[in-house]
């Protein structure tokens, strides 16, 4: 899935100022409803967010409403704050919104395939996302095409049973340039398949590490390591917006029952 160019600005925009709103002290709920304003109104990011907002009143998580709208969000990006969401995760949920933020900027100028594929990669392998449900985001996204989705697939299986590096060898043009006949559709260009080459058998940071410094590929936030009080802060945080949506929901059954009709799309020209 490919959005417009000003939907990556406006979302680089959106998932960096919530990080530092987050930061400041200011719940999600609250900084959904400040934030429309400051948008283009010509872009879809304000549509979302009012259902990002409305949902989250019931839910008190992003997630579930971000998996509801896939033609705005990626699988990736919902896998990402589902996972800082968690109530028994470590994931940090604005380490979360730095990554999206990146991705969003890194979208927004026209990267080659095999950067966001490196990227997000990355984000999996050194936030500890697990390999198997987040390399099915990335099978799920339309922006890579059915041979990647397949070579996706393959390694997907494979994790933690083939060295990452080879299988990026494998499928680059400079495993045909050292002469070796194959019927594979190359995925990966001549350097990346030199540095994969050259990064054979050891920790996948120092691929990504050299594909950096080398390429210029973007590099990923990682969770740091926290104190026991620095930690407690955001978990209670989201326990505090999961009661409060409770709480609110139970107010309404008190007062004569849940309104459901706004979980409901309204046709047009129909009444409420």
């Amino acid at each position: 899935m490919t959005l417009p160019l000003e939907e990556y600005i406006e979302q680089t925009f959106f998932f960096e100022t919530f990080r530092s709103q987050i930061e400041e002290g200011y719940s999600a709920q609250e900084f959904l409803t400040a934030v429309r304003s400051e948008l283009l109104t010509t872009v879809q990011l304000p549509m979302a967010i009012d259902f990002l907002l409305t949902d989250m009143k019931h839910t008190g998580i992003l997630s579930a409403a971000m998996r509801r709208i896939t033609h705005y969000f990626t699988p990736f990006q919902t896998f990402v704050i589902a996972e800082s969401e968690r109530e028994e995760s470590r994931f940090d949920f604005r380490v979360a919104l730095e990554i999206l933020a990146r991705e969003a900027k890194y979208r927004s100028e026209s990267p080659p395939i095999q950067g966001l594929f490196f990227y997000q990669f990355e984000t999996l392998c050194r936030n500890r996302l697990g390999y198997d449900r987040g390399l099915e985001t990335l099978v799920q996204d339309d922006v890579y095409n059915d041979d990647w989705k397949e070579w996706l697939t393959v390694l997907r299986k494979q994790m933690g049973l083939v060295d990452l590096a080879e299988m990026i060898f494998y499928r680059s043009e400079f495993y045909k340039i050292k002469g070796v006949e194959t019927d594979a559709v190359p995925l990966f260009g001549e350097r990346e398949g030199r540095i994969a080459f050259a990064t054979r058998h050891r920790d996948p940071v120092f691929l990504f590490s050299a594909l950096s410094r080398h390429l210029g590929y973007p590099s990923v936030p990682c969770q740091k390591r926290a104190t026991e009080e620095e930690n407690i802060v955001p978990f209670l945080q989201r326990r505090i917006e999961h009661l409060e949506s409770r709480l609110q929901l139970l107010e309404e059954e008190l007062r004569g029952g849940v309104n459901l009709n706004r979980y409901f799309v309204q046709k047009p020209g129909e009444q409420e």
